[in-house]
C-alpha cells in the first residue's frame, strides 16, 4: 500500500474501529485511540514532503490499480503542487479537531470522533483522485459524515441546516456527474482524468460542460449568489464541524476549478471569465459588507469566508502565475486562519453558550492568554502582513493588477473590508468594561486549549513569515496549469 493509500484509509479505518467501542465505560478509550490514530494518519502525510520532487508538474507517488474493470473504471491515485498541501492541511486539521472536541463532546463521543476521521479520509480521497468516478465517490461520500455532524451534534435548529447543505451540494454534484459521464464517452470510455485533460471538444461542448462543473464547485466553495446555506449551517454545526467545514471542504470546489474546468475546458474558461471575475468580486465585496452588520460571531466568520473564497475563484479565473498561486496560498491560509477563528469562537462558546456579540465585552480582563491568540488570528483575518492571511491576498492582488488596474483596484478593497469587521467583533467582545456576569466568571484557556491555539498560532506565522515552501511546491504545476489553458481545445 502506497503513502497516499495509507493517508486515505488510515483514519476511515480508525474510525471504522472507534463506531465499535460504544459503551459509556470506553470513552476515555476513544478519545485516546482518536487522538493516537489522527496523529498518526498526519506523520503518515509527511514522507509526502520528503519525497516531493519540485520543479516537475508531473504526478508523483501514483498508484493505479483496476477497481471496475468492465467500465475502465480504476483506483488511480497521485499529487502534484496544486494538490499536495491539501493533503497534509487535511491531516493536520484533523489533529486539531479531535483535540478541541476532547472535553467539550460528552454525547456519542465514539462517534463523533469516528466522523471526523472518516470524513479526513474521504477528503484527502478527493484531493488524491485521478480517475473521475473514484474523484466523484470521495467528492459525494464527505457528504455522509458532515450531514451526521451536523444533524446530531449542532445547534437547535441542526436539522434544517444538515439537510440544506446535503441537498444544494447534492444537487449540484448531479451535474458534475452528467458531464464527467460524457466525458467517458468521448474519451473512448475512459474515466482517467489526466487523459480527459488531452480531450478536444468544441466550443458548444465545453460550455455546456463548464456551467455543469460550475454547479458542482461553486456550490461547494461557495461561491455567490450559492452560498446562502453556509452561514446556516457554520451557525448550527458544532465547532469542530464549523472548523472542518472552513478549512476544507470549501477548497473541494476550489480545488474542482483547478483539476477539470480550467484545463479540460480553457476555451469555456476564458470565454466565461469574466462571470466568474464579477461573481467573485461580489463575493468580495457584497459578502463583506453583508458580514460588517452580523450580530452573530459564527454567522460573521461564516460571510468573511465567502468573502476570502471570493479571492480564490478571483485569482483562478485571471489566468497569471500571481493570481492561481496566490488562489492556491490563500485556500491554505484560509484553512488555517478560519479553521482558528472558529475554534477561537468555540472556546467563548463552551464556556458562555451564547455566540452573539452582545453578550460579550471585556473578555480580555478576565482571559489574557486568550485574547492574545485571538488577537492573532483576527490580524490575519485581516491580512496583516507578517500572517498567513496576508501572503494569498497579496499575491491574488497583484496578478489582479497585473490583468487589470480596475479589478486590482476593487479586490483591494477586501483588506479594509475584511479589517471593518473583523476589528469591529473583536472590539466589541474583548475590549470596553465588563458588563455581562457570563463574562465576570470566565477562566482563561487551559492546556489542552493552550496547545491547541499554540499550533495553530506557529501555522498561521510560519506561513505569513516564510510562505516559500509552500510557493515551491506549487510553481511547476501552476506553470504547466497555465500553458493548458492558454492553448486552444477547439475540436
Amino acid at each position: 500500500m502506497g503513502w497516499l493509500s495509507l493517508a486515505i484509509w488510515m483514519p476511515i479505518a480508525i474510525g471504522a474501529l472507534l463506531l465499535l467501542l460504544s459503551r459509556e465505560s470506553q470513552v476515555q478509550l476513544v478519545r485516546w485511540i482518536a487522538l493516537i490514530g489522527s496523529l498518526v494518519s498526519f506523520l503518515v502525510t509527511l514522507p509526502l514532503y520528503g519525497g516531493f520532487r519540485l520543479g516537475t508538474p508531473e504526478m508523483q507517488f501514483v498508484e493505479n490499480h483496476s477497481w471496475i474493470a468492465r467500465f475502465n473504471v480504476n483506483y488511480h491515485l497521485g499529487v502534484d503542487g496544486i494538490s499536495f498541501w491539501f493533503v497534509l492541511l487535511t491531516a493536520f486539521m484533523t489533529v486539531i479537531v479531535v483535540i478541541a472536541g476532547w472535553q467539550v463532546i460528552e454525547r456519542r463521543v465514539n462517534q463523533y470522533m469516528a466522523a471526523f476521521l472518516i470524513l479526513s479520509g474521504l477528503m484527502i480521497g478527493v484531493f488524491c483522485a485521478l480517475d473521475g468516478v473514484l474523484f466523484y465517490v470521495f467528492f459525494e461520500a464527505t457528504l455522509i459524515p458532515m450531514y451526521l455532524i451536523i444533524g446530531v451534534w449542532g445547534g437547535p435548529n441542526r436539522i434544517y441546516a444538515a439537510f440544506k447543505f446535503f441537498l444544494y451540494t447534492l444537487l449540484g454534484s448531479l451535474l458534475m456527474l452528467v458531464a464527467f459521464i460524457y466525458l467517458y464517452a468521448r474519451a473512448d470510455g475512459s474515466f482517467d482524468i489526466l487523459t480527459w485533460h488531452a480531450l478536444p471538444l468544441t466550443g458548444t461542448e465545453q460550455t455546456m460542460l463548464f456551467f455543469a462543473m460550475l454547479a458542482a464547485f461553486a456550490v461547494k466553495v461557495p461561491m455567490w449568489p450559492v452560498h446562502t446555506w453556509l452561514p446556516d449551517v457554520h451557525v448550527e454545526a458544532p465547532t469542530g464541524g464549523s472548523a472542518v467545514l472552513a478549512a476544507i471542504m470549501l477548497k473541494l470546489g476550489a480545488y474542482g476549478f483547478l483539476r477539470f474546468s480550467l484545463p479540460i475546458l480553457p476555451d469555456a474558461s476564458r470565454e466565461w471569465a469574466w462571470l466568474m471575475v464579477g461573481l467573485s468580486l461580489v463575493a468580495v465585496i457584497y459578502v463583506g459588507l453583508v458580514a460588517l452588520v452580523q450580530q452573530d460571531m459564527k454567522k460573521l466568520v461564516a460571510y468573511s469566508s465567502v468573502a476570502h473564497m471570493g479571492f480564490v475563484t478571483l485569482g483562478f479565473f485571471i489566468f497569471n502565475d500571481l493570481g492561481i498561486s496566490g488562489g492556491l496560498v490563500q485556500m491554505i491560509a484560509h484553512g488555517f486562519v478560519s479553521g482558528a477563528m472558529f475554534l477561537s469562537i468555540g472556546v467563548l462558546y463552551d464556556r458562555v453558550h451564547s455566540r452573539e456579540i452582545s453578550a460579550y465585552g471585556g473578555v480580555v480582563s478576565k482571559m489574557p492568554r486568550f485574547t492574545t491568540f485571538a488577537l492573532l488570528f483576527a490580524m490575519a483575518n485581516c491580512g496583516l502582513p507578517g500572517t498567513a492571511g496576508f501572503v494569498g491576498e497579496w499575491m491574488v492582488i497583484l496578478g489582479a493588477v497585473k490583468f487589470n488596474f480596475w479589478i486590482g483596484l476593487l479586490a483591494a478593497t477586501a483588506l479594509i473590508l475584511g479589517a471593518s469587521y473583523t476589528l469591529w467583533m473583536f472590539k466589541r467582545v474583548y475590549f470596553g468594561p465588563v458588563t455581562n456576569d457570563n463574562v465576570r466568571k470566565l477562566k482563561d484557556i487551559n492546556a489542552r486549549e493552550f496547545f491547541m491555539l499554540s499550533v495553530l498560532a506557529v501555522a498561521v506565522l510560519w506561513m505569513g513569515i516564510y510562505p516559500k515552501p509552500f510557493t515551491d511546491v506549487m510553481e511547476a504545476s501552476v506553470d504547466h496549469l497555465i500553458k493548458q489553458v492558454a492553448v486552444s481545445k477547439l475540436n
